[in-house]
Order: structure tokens, then C-alpha cells, then sequence
């Protein structure tokens, strides 16, 4: 039993019912079906033993997903924005692959032989859709899915979903064909993440028309919502912010949107709030999940979201930082530094156990421990009613004068001086401290704030050890392509001037 399994329950179910929309151009089910068997005889005949795509959110990505797993071949989307070094790199660990890209990247595939664009693949797809081979013989452990970390903490790695993993994800936090025949999910996550694949397996699953917006822009992004009347939506971060932006405080006229899904990285209370505003008829719902857990594996209600906006109790109102609670399937463990079992209220490191979970990279093995539990190396606590909250990463523990101190502890802070738009806070090396903490932000538009008042600031509502040593103004924050801030280059942009102003 393989991925497949999921559509063809939507083509027996719904094989008349819209699957996909990209450009205003529709495929029903039958039609989807049908160029998926196409696509998978092509991926069979060239005796591939990987599919490697380059390319973004659109046709192409659910069609070869659904055809590599037909085929009985891992699926390997690869992250576009990544230097050409960096792609053969990552391509070169995999075996025999058949590699498919959107033209504009072919030129940085030079050094691989047999390269198709996905104008000739599509039309090989077509053509070979008379007379389809049928799909392969499939072990529900067999790999299904290789997908590369972004890499942000250390070299990527590539992550191995088995198709027994994603199938129990989409079974146990999805109703099959739960939706109605006038839903539409407008995706715009990028491909190479677990989202873009999470979100293909659960619509269909769920037999929701697919809506792409191949390239991100917040006003194309309302513009589509409306045009097509999409009724759910998942975002990044950054793309939120975005389109909190356009809309300029003004509430979005969308009606048909109930639902507004949001991961990949910590989001903003700021940001979430003037949405939760902009967004009034929306059930908004923070999804937590890793590559290695086969997508989201604790939820954030939109009951939540907003008892939390509108309470005047601040142990509930502190829950729009949370992400929930753990889906159905998932346990999940907090371990001190030694793996005691953390109390509530106490933080820790978060373990989670379940059939999703992977925990699997390849060439490196499985490091699940021996009952089966995941490190995800984030840090984390509950609170008296068990909402999660992540503190932040292990990695990213700032040692000051030998106390842990939390960056996210700091940046929720100063996120909401009114003057400060966007901050990062970051540990560099210092000689009398061990580390220093240094704050940079990025300001509110025409905005100019006095360091010191700022650091003012965290010192009245923090202790005084969570001061930062050194504000630091920047144009923007770097970031991956899923809002997940780039702390090691904002290190290195602090440590290396400083360096380079002491010689």
C-alpha cells in the first residue's frame, strides 16, 4: 500500500469533482488521475531510482508525487533557491535520478546528463497516458518521499518518509472526502517543504480542489483567494506578514475563506493579531510539525486563537504563542538536559512518538531512541491545561555568565515595541561573558529608535541578565523561503565586522 492508495480513493469517490486549479485552468479528478498514470509509465521506462524535481508550486508537483509513488520510486523536490554548488550536492547523493526542471534552472544542471524540462516531460506524460503501465508493486516501508533540511543549524539532510508514515499522517488527522464539492485550498508553500507535500496528500485525501499560486505575492495571493473563491489557505510567517501588509489595516474581503492554516517558523504575536483583525471570518490555526514527522503533529484550534485574542486572563491570552495540542496518534515527552521528565511549566526538550514519525536521514540511519521517541531538539514547555509552547531551539541557547537564556524569551518582548518591526536575538562570542546577547532589529518604516531605549525596554519586563549587551539595526532579517530566520548568517554578518574592526 503506497501514497497512490490516496488517489485513487478521490478518483473512485469524485472522479468528476475538480482536483486542481493553477492559472484558472482546471483538471477534475479523472483528468488528474489520468496524467499522473501518464507521468509514472515515463518515470518507469527511463528505470529511474529516484525523481528529482527543481521547479515550483504548481501542475507538476502533485503530478509527480502521485507518479513516482505509482511508479514505485522515491520523490526528491529540491530547493530552487539553493546555489548551483549546493543543487549538485544535494542531487549527487541521490541514486540514478531522473531529474526534472523547470526551464529557467536547467542551465544550473549542466553537470547531469539527461536533464528534462517540464515542458517535455508533461508532454511525454500526455502521450504515454493512452497506454499507461500499471502502477508498481509497493511496500508500505518503502521510501516514499526524500526531502533535504533547510540546512539553517548545520548541513542538510536528507529526511526518508516511508509511504507507511505519510499514510498514517493523512488518515489519522484527516476525514476522507470531508470536503464539500465548492472547496478550495489556495497553496503557495514552496514545494521542497513538507507543507507543500502535506497539503497535496490532505486535500486529496479529503477530495479539496487544489489551487496553486506558483509564485508568491501577497496581492496576487487576496487577489486569487477572491478571484476563486478559496475557502482554506496555508501560510509561512513571512508570507502572512506580507499580506497583513497589503491590506494595510484594513480587513480582507474575502468571505469565502473559513479556514488559514500558518508553520514553518515562530510567527510574530504582532503579525498574528492584525491578521486575526484583517481576518475576521477565518478560523485560524497554527500548525507545528517537522520534516522528519511526516508534517504537522500539534494543532492550535481557531476556538483557541480567539478566546485567546478576546480574554482578559493572560495565562490564556499567552496561548496565541501556543501550538496546541499534540494531533491524534502523537505522544509527546519533555526531557531535561539529562532525560528527567520535565514538570509542567518546566521547560525541556520536546520527544515525540507515533506512526508518522520518521526520524529517519539518509545514508545516516534512524535516531529514534529504542521506544521509538524523536528528539526535535526544540526547546518547550505546557502550561496547567497542556498547550505547548516552543521556547526555541537547543542550538540556539545563548550561555551568558553561565546562565540559559532563551533568545525567544527576548524577542517576544521586543517585538512589540511599537518602533520595531522584526528582531532576531543571537549569542556571539565575548571574552568576559562567554557569550554576549545581541538584539538585531529591523525597524518600523521612518522609524528611529535609541538603542538604549530599547534595551530599557526588555530591562523593565525581564530580568536584567536578559538585557541585550548590544543592539544592532538591520534591512531585514535573512531568512529561508519558509520564514525561518538565518541565525548563523546573522552571526556572522555581527561577529565578522567586529572581527575585521579589531585588526
Amino acid at each position: 500500500m503506497s501514497i497512490s492508495l490516496i488517489l485513487d480513493m478521490a478518483m473512485s469517490g469524485n472522479p468528476d469533482q475538480k482536483a486542481i486549479t493553477v492559472d484558472g485552468t482546471s483538471l477534475t479528478y479523472a483528468e488528474f488521475g489520468g496524467l499522473v498514470a501518464g507521468a509514472a509509465t515515463v518515470i518507469a521506462k527511463a528505470d529511474a531510482k529516484n525523481v528529482v524535481f527543481l521547479g515550483n508550486s504548481g501542475l507538476e508537483l502533485p503530478v509527480l508525487l502521485f507518479a513516482a509513488a505509482h511508479a514505485g520510486v522515491p520523490f526528491v523536490p529540491v530547493n530552487y533557491r539553493l546555489a548551483t554548488a549546493q543543487l549538485e550536492q544535494l542531487i549527487a547523493r541521490t541514486e540514478s535520478p531522473l531529474i526534472i526542471a523547470d526551464p529557467r534552472y536547467v542551465s544550473e544542471l549542466s553537470s547531469f546528463p539527461g536533464v528534462m524540462t517540464t515542458d517535455e516531460f508533461a508532454t511525454a506524460a500526455r502521450a504515454a497516458a493512452a497506454d499507461p503501465l500499471p502502477a508498481a508493486m509497493v511496500d508500505p516501508d518503502d521510501p516514499a518521499i526524500v526531502l533535504f533540511t533547510s540546512g539553517t543549524t548545520s548541513a542538510p539532510k536528507g529526511v526518508i518518509l516511508r509511504h507507511s508514515h505519510l499514510l498514517s499522517y493523512v488518515m489519522g488527522t484527516v476525514e476522507y472526502g470531508s470536503a464539500a464539492e465548492s472547496d478550495g485550498a489556495l497553496i503557495s508553500v514552496p514545494p521542497y517543504h513538507i507543507a507543500g507535500m502535506g497539503t497535496i496528500l490532505t486535500n486529496v485525501y479529503a477530495g479539496r480542489r487544489m489551487i496553486y499560486l506558483p509564485q508568491f505575492d501577497a496581492r496576487a495571493w487576496v487577489e486569487l483567494v477572491r478571484r476563486e473563491g478559496a475557502t482554506s489557505a496555508m501560510v509561512v510567517p513571512t508570507m502572512l506578514d506580507r499580506i497583513v501588509d497589503v491590506l494595510a489595516g484594513e480587513q480582507a474581503d474575502v468571505p469565502s475563506l473559513k479556514s488559514l492554516s500558518y508553520g514553518g517558523a515562530r510567527m510574530p504575536r504582532p503579525t498574528l493579531e492584525a491578521a486575526l483583525r484583517a481576518f475576521p471570518g477565518a478560523g485560524f490555526v497554527n500548525a507545528y510539525g517537522l520534516t522528519e514527522t511526516s508534517s504537522t503533529i500539534a494543532l492550535l484550534g481557531p476556538d483557541d486563537h480567539r478566546a485567546a485574542l478576546e480574554s482578559d486572563v493572560p495565562s490564556v491570552q499567552a496561548r496565541l504563542g501556543s501550538i496546541g495540542r499534540p494531533v491524534p496518534g502523537i505522544e509527546i515527552q519533555l526531557r531535561s538536559a539529562d532525560g528527567i521528565p520535565a514538570a509542567s511549566g518546566e521547560q525541556g526538550e520536546l520527544w515525540v512518538r507515533g506512526p508518522q514519525v520518521s526520524g529517519e536521514y539518509m545514508g545516516a540511519g534512524s535516531v529514534l531512541d529504542a521506544e521509538g521517541w524523536f528528539p526535535t531538539k526544540d526547546l518547550a514547555y505546557t502550561d496547567d491545561e497542556g498547550f505547548l509552547f516552543i521556547v526555541g531551539r537547543n542550538d540556539d541557547t545563548i550561555i551568558r555568565g553561565g546562565e540559559n537564556i532563551a533568545p525567544a524569551e527576548i524577542e517576544d518582548v521586543l517585538v512589540n515595541h511599537p518602533l520595531v518591526r522584526s528582531v532576531v536575538v543571537v549569542g556571539v562570542p565575548d571574552d568576559h561573558w562567554g557569550e554576549a546577547i545581541v538584539a538585531a532589529v529591523v525597524v518600523e518604516p521612518a522609524a528611529n529608535p535609541d538603542p538604549e531605549e530599547l534595551r530599557t525596554y526588555v530591562r523593565e519586563r525581564l530580568r536584567g541578565s536578559r538585557t541585550p549587551d548590544r543592539i544592532v539595526f538591520l534591512d531585514d532579517l535573512p531568512t529561508t523561503a519558509t520564514g525561518k530566520i538565518l541565525r548563523k548568517k546573522v552571526v556572522a554578518d555581527i561577529v565578522e565586522p567586529s572581527a575585521a574592526s579589531r585588526t
